[in-house]
């Protein structure tokens, strides 16, 4: 998927949230690493439905939260979905993966 998002080594993994949010972001964030889990059960049973879903949710929530990637691979996941390309699917939810692992959250007033 040439349009789809891709992992950015160089990507600095620090973002800035209003502080208003502080104590709404650890859940957000372990929701998201949940979301990985079921990203995988769902394409090891063709459930493009559901992926399609998550990354629907994803992709309306992210920004929402100061996470502009979150919602970057919400809107791939969807995608892909969309179009059964389960290995764009894959692709996808190790980014999702390796982005809430090493997210750095700075709260600002």
């Amino acid at each position: 998927m040439e349009e789809g998002i891709q992992n950015r080594e160089d990507e600095a993994l620090i973002v800035y949230v209003d502080e208003d949010l502080q104590d709404l972001i650890p859940g957000y964030l372990e929701n998201r690493k949940r979301d990985v889990a079921r990203l995988t059960s769902a394409l090891d049973n063709a459930d493009f439905q559901t992926i399609r879903t998550i990354g629907h949710q994803m992709k309306g929530s992210g920004g929402g939260y100061g996470f502009d990637r979150i919602t970057e691979i919400g809107r791939a996941l969807e995608e892909a979905a969309g179009r059964s390309l389960a290995e764009d699917i894959r692709k996808q939810a190790a980014y999702l993966q390796d982005y809430v692992d090493k997210v750095q959250v700075i709260f600002k007033s």
